[in-house]
């Protein structure tokens, strides 16, 4: 039986988490895949975040007031940055939130750094890579879309979680005493567990909103809150990848915190 929290901590993520109900739209399939080539110029590429609070089993969600839609943070990634620093960055700018990217169990199809002396042949590798589900970074999902008649705009999905209570302090802290701009916040620390996470947060701690993230009149226009993950699903529109990066990200973190619950129990 998995451990469950102290009666101090909020009880969403006892046990086996709460998973969202089942969805009453089919939740979208990957599309056939295609050969297409795009140079420099007409290439775009972005990156959006889904951000979990692990302790009460809520998701950041964005809306825009004047258009009236919601929607998850995202955008185009810098010149030199990486895909998944830009989603944290873009998390921040458009939610307000600080994040940062959770080791998740994903199935996914990058295989893993190569060791010298490994035995394992590149096609034994390949024919197990859909079938390994470990904890990693990787997108979620993966979206393609015209934005001008001739330029492709590709953006990456991650599953991400609101920092700790430390880390904000630190981080604040650090802004205001060296005047600086954004920061990644620390990455997951290896070895950490979700109830440990979890036990870092005093009773209640609500994560930070940070107004003025925004960085155009567009973004400065965005409100956002944490709502539940059912919640989420629903206002992004049941059957919607946006609404199926919160279902997927959330069964992801559901599934890590049987899984450890299962190991400590063994």
């Amino acid at each position: 039986m998995a451990e469950q929290l102290p009666p101090t901590q909020y009880q969403p993520p006892t046990q086996n988490l709460a998973r969202p109900r089942p969805q009453s739209q089919t939740p979208p399939s990957s599309s056939t895949p295609v050969v297409a080539s795009f140079d420099s110029a007409h290439i775009t590429l972005g990156a959006g975040v889904s951000i979990f609070h692990i302790a009460t089993a809520r998701c950041v969600l964005c809306y825009h007031p004047v258009h009236r839609y919601y929607f998850l943070p995202k955008g185009r990634k810098d010149t030199h940055e990486s895909l998944t620093d830009a989603a944290q960055r873009e998390g921040f700018e458009e939610s307000g939130y600080r994040n940062r990217l959770l080791p998740v169990p994903i199935v996914h199809r990058q295989p893993s750094a190569h060791v010298v002396g490994n035995s394992v042949g590149l096609e034994t590798e390949e024919e197990t890579l859909l079938e390994r589900e470990e904890w990693a970074t990787e997108a979620i999902w993966c979206q393609m879309m015209p934005v001008q008649r001739r330029a492709q705009y590709l953006l990456f999905w991650y599953v991400a979680e609101t920092v700790p209570e430390d880390v904000e302090r630190a981080m604040a802290e650090e802004e205001k005493s060296e005047g600086v701009g954004y920061r990644a916040p620390r990455a997951f620390e290896p070895g950490m567990t979700l109830r440990r996470r979890v036990e870092m947060e005093g009773r209640g701690y609500e994560p930070v909103r940070h107004e003025g993230t925004g960085v155009d009149e567009e973004e400065a226009l965005y409100e956002s809150s944490l709502v539940g993950i059912d919640e989420a699903i629903q206002k992004l529109g049941r059957g919607s990848v946006s609404a199926d990066v919160v279902r997927r990200g959330w069964e992801a973190v559901c599934r890590r915190w049987s899984m450890e619950g299962n190991a400590q129990a063994g």
